[in-house]
């Protein structure tokens, strides 16, 4: 029971930073690798946040909005002084490395003795004693469904379709007089703002910020993503952002029963790699599948 509770637990909190990923990935087609270093700063202003006495529900705005400003960042890099997308990130990601020391003082603060929002008198009095077990669950799958909830409301403004439309047709939305640059510049804003939101869930989580965590956020990110939207193609009464959450379930199950079958929790990041590579290839391996019936029937026609 208590793989599963951890499960889901995980599963969630990623799930918050997978639907950043879907932002960079799936809509603006932009390889954000300043995720690897946005998901340890929430965590680190988190945790010093905290440390300090601060009531820890107003730590979430205040990473999301440090999130954004970072994501700003990284868009002004791409887009007022031509860095390629790819460069970009890793400028960025290179650079956050050294913030969050800097924000941290150290490379781990424990938080062990401080209330989370998970921990804390207004959530002990509202959760009934009974439910303590899955007071975690409980608060972590309300504010990812919450998350997710506004983000589909985003997307469904005049701002989300431009959004979308940019990772389409950048030129459609030149023509409409609107700036693709700022559309992207925002679109990056919200994701890491989403991707700092998770780092700083995940210290409350774990009662503790290292700055080793950030490493491999973007795979786990990734393969959420392309786990939840391949397996769930064609599932048309989910909505895509229902499929990321999933996905992120999916993810954090699979490596969780890779270590219960024995292998060591040093092998962590290999399970990383390896699964998100089986994903990839099986979906190339689909994808030409795909395109090659077209050109089969094609010659059958000459």
């Amino acid at each position: 029971m208590a793989l599963v509770l951890s499960v889901f637990e995980q599963g969630m909190i990623y799930a918050i930073m997978a639907l950043g990923m879907y932002i960079t990935y799936k809509i603006l087609d932009f390889p954000d690798m300043t995720v690897d270093g946005s998901f340890p700063m929430g965590a680190a202003i988190t945790a010093i946040l905290i440390s300090r006495g601060m009531n820890p529900f107003i730590a979430l705005p205040v990473c999301f909005m440090a999130g954004a400003l970072v994501g700003v960042l990284t868009g002004l890099i791409h887009v007022k002084l031509r860095v390629r997308d790819l460069l970009s990130g890793i400028i960025m990601m290179t650079a956050l490395y050294s913030v969050n020391l800097t924000i941290a003082g150290r490379a781990n603060v424990p938080i062990y003795n401080r209330q989370t929002i998970f921990d804390n008198e207004f959530m002990n009095k509202i959760i009934p004693e009974a439910l303590n077990p899955y007071k975690t669950l409980l608060v972590v799958t309300i504010i990812t469904l919450v998350t997710k909830l506004l983000l589909d409301a985003y997307m469904a403004t005049k701002s989300g379709f431009l959004l979308r439309a940019v990772g389409d047709n950048d030129t459609l939305v030149t023509s409409l007089g609107v700036d693709k640059g700022l559309v992207k510049i925002i679109g990056l804003a919200i994701a890491n703002g989403l991707v700092a939101l998770s780092g700083s869930i995940f210290a409350q989580q774990q009662r503790f910020f290292d700055i080793s965590i950030g490493t491999g956020t973007a795979v786990i990110g990734l393969a959420s993503v392309i786990i939840g939207t391949s397996l769930l193609k064609k599932v048309n009464f989910l909505k895509i952002t229902t499929s990321v959450v999933i996905g992120s379930l999916i993810y954090k199950a699979c490596v969780a029963l890779a270590v219960r079958m024995g292998l060591p929790s040093s092998y962590l990041k290999f399970i990383t790699a390896a699964l998100f590579l089986l994903i990839l290839v099986f979906g190339m391996d689909r994808n030409t599948k795909a395109k090659a019936k077209p050109q089969a029937a094609d010659r059958s026609q000459l």
